[in-house]
């Protein structure tokens, strides 16, 4: 929304107040970070751990804590973007770690790693008949994807604006010029009519459609029931791959969003946690489907990698998912998110209903919108200097959260955490209480 100069000056003058009390703060991070630029493009390999005028350089870690360079001590709640579920020092990982190295790496050969986790992976999600591992989210939505295209011989995809199913795959602000030039139908999320009309005008051109159950990049918005209902039905009518990127929804209770959801997808895709800590991602689906790349077949689809089922990424992976992350534990950390998420609400709205929490179990993120929210083009408007001053905030108070406004819990919180994340937010929120007022009475 724009703001009147008033307010303009306001929250600038809020901004850089913070911002130089960041870099009183953290001396060595700055230092760490002048001297990244010498080799590294702006300081980073990474662009989602930037934010100016540096980002927090980390030290160590443990259990759901962080210490950056500065030996200051934070609550994680960025959670390696929701792929730190596992928090940083889980004995059952740091034991399978040992194994693997006493065992030895690079071995360039399956394992029976491999097999248990793929096991394990069609067990908790019963769509998936078939699995290949790879290394990395994107990597498995690009393999799904071409996989879709390949299979039905057709060139068009459908995804939704805002959405980001990787680093080439990116659809906010209009997409990016580094995403791979497949032939693209953008739609709006959350539009069941619009979905339904642009399917049935691609007929046959359509290969797949892809879609987040929760847009997690977007916003932490929850896919409604209905519109992937009718992303279902469309594609079965038409002959179109559905495909489901759970590569932050997977934790969602036993069997990822669409357990919960009763929705059944032709193809997921699988990462972040999935190799405990380690790089991996993962892809599944149909058996027909999946079988175009098997080696056996003398027509098959090309599926190679280096690390795709390196030792680490397998035993580490499976060793967690099946003593750690239970099907019981993945509910019971569901349920946790969804009560702090409904406490934080009620909490923002005492202090301005613009204040707004949105995601689905463990992963939320905060917004400051006087309408409702359910897809992207809801928050074009928002001031996202807010989210900028939040974060800043709650650096200032010891939570080290998104720059984004994102929060992602990890398996070893309990209340004592929770309660600290609750108190932190409130002090930040009551601390830029009659700013953000002054900004939504206008």
């Amino acid at each position: 929304m724009p703001l009147s100069d008033a307010c303009n000056v306001a929250v600038h003058d809020a901004i850089l107040s913070a911002v130089e009390d960041y870099a009183a703060r953290n001396p060595t991070s700055q230092t760490l970070h002048t001297r990244a630029r010498s080799h590294m493009p702006g300081g980073n390999t990474r662009s989602a751990l930037y934010w100016a005028p540096f980002p927090l350089y980390v030290s160590r870690s443990s259990g759901y804590r962080v210490t950056d360079a500065d030996d200051h001590d934070y609550l994680d709640v960025l959670g390696e973007y929701s792929a730190g579920l596992y928090g940083h020092s889980e004995p059952v990982i740091r034991e399978a770690i040992a194994r693997a190295v006493e065992r030895g790496f690079s071995n360039g050969a399956p394992g029976e790693d491999e097999i248990r986790l793929a096991d394990l992976v069609c067990e908790r999600f019963p769509s998936v008949q078939s699995v290949r591992f790879c290394n990395s989210g994107t990597e498995a939505n690009l393999y799904a994807m071409t996989l879709a295209r390949c299979a039905t011989g057709r060139s068009k995809v459908l995804v939704f604006s805002g959405a980001y199913h990787g680093g080439v795959f990116v659809f906010a602000r209009g997409g990016s010029p580094m995403n791979v030039p497949y032939e693209w139908i953008v739609g709006s999320f959350n539009d069941s009519a619009g979905a339904r009309s642009l399917m049935a005008q691609q007929g046959k051109e359509l290969a797949a459609v892809i879609v987040e159950p929760m847009m997690s990049n977007g916003g932490c918005l929850p896919a409604e029931p209905e519109f992937l209902q009718t992303l279902r039905t469309g594609c079965t009518q038409v002959g179109a791959v559905l495909i489901f990127d759970e590569i932050v929804t997977a934790r969602m209770g036993a069997g990822g969003l669409q357990g919960l959801l009763r929705v059944k997808p032709d193809m997921t895709t699988f990462g972040k946690f999935l190799g405990g800590g380690f790089s991996s991602g993962a892809f599944g689906g149909r058996a027909e489907l999946m079988n175009l790349m098997s080696p056996e077949r003398p027509d098959a689809l090309p599926h190679a990698g280096t690390f795709n089922n390196n030792v680490y990424s397998m035993h580490v992976g499976f060793s967690a998912l099946d003593s750690v992350f239970t099907p019981e534990r993945a509910q019971r950390l569901y349920e946790d998110g969804e009560a702090l998420r409904g406490r934080l609400s009620a909490m923002a709205a005492k202090i301005c209903p613009a204040i707004r929490f949105t995601g689905c179990g463990s992963i939320m993120s905060i917004h400051f919108c006087r309408r409702s929210i359910g897809r992207p083009e809801d928050l074009a408007d928002e001031p996202v200097q807010l989210k900028r001053l939040f974060h800043l905030d709650l650096l200032e108070r010891g939570v080290y959260a998104a720059a984004r406004g994102q929060i992602n819990l990890s398996l070893p919180m309990g209340k004592p955490e929770f309660d600290s994340i609750a108190s932190a937010v409130e002090a930040a929120l009551a601390q830029r209480a009659s700013l953000i007022r002054a900004i939504f009475a206008e």
